[in-house]
């Protein structure tokens, strides 16, 4: 079986209100990219990646006027992938919806949100304390994640959960000073969901399921100036602190040493700078029942993975078609 995460760049400014693609000259979402130029270019990474399930993040929106499912079946028609049926979880008011799309002839699945004394349900509030002033927060998702039960063809119950956790940018600051203050409290609202989701995966594992958190954590090891303040980033509260562990290798290595090169899923241009940064930003974390299956995970990079680089109507999509790189997990289930 082959499971996938892939946060796609504005994927939602591709359709219109009918849910369909808008196939045009029309430039896109995308800095230089045209509609059909990255349309085009997802139809040859859907089709490359063949997988059974996909993890969207940054899905096409769900509103009045809009639906994901309808937007992401009318996509897997136009490319008849096999992964044509769709599930969300809870809507949001961001445009960047999770959505699972999958093979219904290999999963059976379903929306499954619970809840524990520990662990509120994601569309709810959490309270911590973050700031170690005695008095409780209240914390909640702009981006609930999706928490899914999957049943295989062969019986074999999955619990994947679809996260994407992001600290804001510190929009609104008028000074140096306000918007360190803002970059800070918006960090330690983003570990806070981290410990919220890690929550939730210690109460599946100590239930004996197994689980697999998937998504976008944009969080890692030396991402950011304000890491040592906090002395460990998202991706190592969702791992695990001491309780039960989840095994991802790419952050495993990451994590293992600063000053060696390190595995990338994501590229951005920095205007000011004019050149691309890159970081490891999406995982597929898995528990350790599943590890000792020896599963095999994919980083589809265009110049890091042989094959991409090979493959130059592949290497070519990947960098159109958003500027994320999909991850894949490979298991034998």
């Amino acid at each position: 079986m082959r499971l996938a995460t892939y946060n796609i760049e504005w994927f939602d400014a591709l359709f219109d209100h009918a849910g369909e693609l808008v196939r045009d000259g029309g430039w896109s979402a995308r800095h230089g990219i045209t509609r059909e130029r990255q349309i085009e270019a997802l139809g040859i990474v859907f089709t490359a990646l063949e997988a059974d399930a996909v993890m969207i993040i940054e899905a096409p929106d769900s509103n009045s006027r809009r639906d994901t499912g309808r937007a992401l079946k009318q996509f897997a028609e136009a490319f008849d992938l096999r992964a044509r049926e769709v599930l969300t979880g809870f809507v949001n008011d961001t445009q960047q919806e999770i959505a699972l799309l999958y093979d219904p002839a290999v999963l059976k699945v379903r929306h499954a949100p619970e809840e524990s004394p520990e662990a509120p349900r994601f569309d709810r509030v959490f309270q911590i304390d973050l700031d170690v002033d005695a008095t409780r927060d209240n914390v909640s998702f702009s981006k609930p994640p999706l928490e899914v039960e999957a049943v295989t063809a062969s019986g074999a119950v999955l619990r994947l959960i679809g996260a994407h956790l992001k600290s804001k940018a510190p929009h609104g600051a008028r000074n140096r000073d306000q918007a360190m203050r803002l970059s800070i409290a918006n960090r330690r609202k983003q570990l806070a969901q981290a410990i919220w989701l890690r929550r939730r995966v210690e109460g599946l594992l100590a239930a004996g399921e197994s689980v697999i958190v998937m998504g976008d954590l944009n969080d890692g090891p030396g991402l950011d100036e304000y890491e040592h303040l906090f002395g460990r980033s998202s991706v190592e509260i969702v791992l695990g602190d001491g309780g039960p562990p989840l095994y991802d290798p790419h952050a495993a290595q990451a994590l293992a040493a600063k000053f060696v090169a390190q595995p990338t899923t994501a590229r951005f241009y920095l205007k000011p700078e004019e050149r691309y940064m890159q970081a490891l930003l999406d995982y597929i974390m898995v528990s350790e029942d599943l590890a000792l299956r020896r599963p095999s995970w994919r980083i589809w990079h265009p110049f890091d993975d042989p094959h991409c680089w090979r493959t130059p109507e592949l290497r070519e999509a990947l960098l159109d078609a958003s500027d994320h790189f999909p991850v894949t997990l490979d298991i034998d289930l």
